[in-house]
């Protein structure tokens, strides 16, 4: 469904999206926990925050901060189903549907693992 890099490259022509970024207190979580923990994390959050319909409190269910997928959610406009429709047409009046779910995870762990290899390279670069 979902042509990351593309999405990822639009997104980064939005103002808004592209000001939402990973700081060094979400690096160094992820290096803690491991990626695929924050996997499990982004099926948690999508499962139980977006997928379901009615959406409860939609548009006001992802915080702007406190978690890596959080960040990732509102940099990919994956942070509630109004976005979800704005961005990926995706009906916003039924439960998402499997494929969806993953795709949606998908993209967000596509922009953690970029943020993480620039953060890594930075960090490298400035040694």
């Amino acid at each position: 469904m979902f042509n990351n890099d593309y999405i990822l490259t639009k997104l980064n022509n939005s103002k808004f999206r592209a000001s939402f970024h990973l700081k060094k207190k979400d690096f160094e979580y992820i290096e803690k926990v491991g990626i695929e923990k924050i996997k499990s994390h982004a099926y948690d959050f999508i499962n139980t925050r977006l997928k379901p319909y009615p959406t409860l409190n939609d548009g006001k269910q992802t915080p702007y901060k406190g978690h890596p997928i959080f960040i990732a959610q509102h940099h990919c406009a994956c942070c509630c189903r109004g976005c979800l429709n704005k961005w990926y047409q995706i009906d916003k009046n039924r439960e998402l549907t499997p494929k969806e779910v993953d795709d949606i995870v998908n993209l967000l762990m596509d922009f953690i693992e970029k943020e993480v290899n620039l953060y890594g390279q930075n960090r490298e670069n400035n040694k």
